[in-house]
């Protein structure tokens, strides 16, 4: 790879599943990048909106030797987004409703290179059997998911516990579809 790429992400999630790639990179990461989006969009197509504006900040800061990988992720069910938990109140809503169901994860990426960018979305389906109350305030308590889309990392506790089934990337529900990501940069 001749670009000098930059992960425009402070997710030690995301750091680390690029790091698994074996690519050199570093991380860069701009103050005050919104992650606002349409609410009249369809929810599957949010994190890839919001991984598109992420990366038009980095538009005018880079040079034709860099490549820019910003990133987004949702859990989607019932056609609402669920993005990250704003309190333990929050977390606890939003496990009992992806409890006893199945979801879907949604990771918007952006590649930005000088001469313009390379988007996708990859969704995994993800089921988690029906947890109880005293699992929910667990996994609150001691793992305080309050930095993951969903409030849960699979991961973590909840995830070993809780997830039935997967279909799709297992990578892309930490928050980056890291084989995905491999081909498109190959493609520039």
């Amino acid at each position: 790879m001749k670009k000098h790429i930059i992960l425009a992400s402070n997710s030690p999630r995301r750091k680390e599943l690029l790091a698994g790639l074996d690519l050199d990179f570093e991380v860069k990461v701009l103050p005050n990048v919104a992650e606002d989006y349409p609410h009249n969009l369809p929810a599957v197509e949010v994190a890839g909106y919001i991984a598109r504006e992420k990366a038009d900040v980095y538009k005018t800061l880079i040079t034709e030797d860099d490549l820019v990988i910003t990133a987004d992720t949702v859990v989607v069910v019932d056609n609402k987004v669920l993005g990250k938990p704003k309190d333990a109140d929050d977390a606890r809503r939003m496990l009992h409703l992806i409890s006893g169901r199945k979801h879907q994860v949604v990771t918007g990426v952006c590649l930005l290179t000088s001469t313009g960018y390379r988007s996708f979305s990859v969704t995994t389906d993800v089921t988690f059997k029906q947890l109880s109350d005293d699992e929910i305030n667990y996994y609150i308590k001691h793992f305080k998911p309050f930095d993951k889309a969903g409030a849960y990392g699979i991961q973590e506790w909840i995830g070993y516990v809780g997830v039935t089934s997967i279909n799709g990337s297992y990578f892309n529900v930490m928050g980056l579809p890291v084989q995905r990501i491999w081909e498109e940069i190959h493609k520039l």
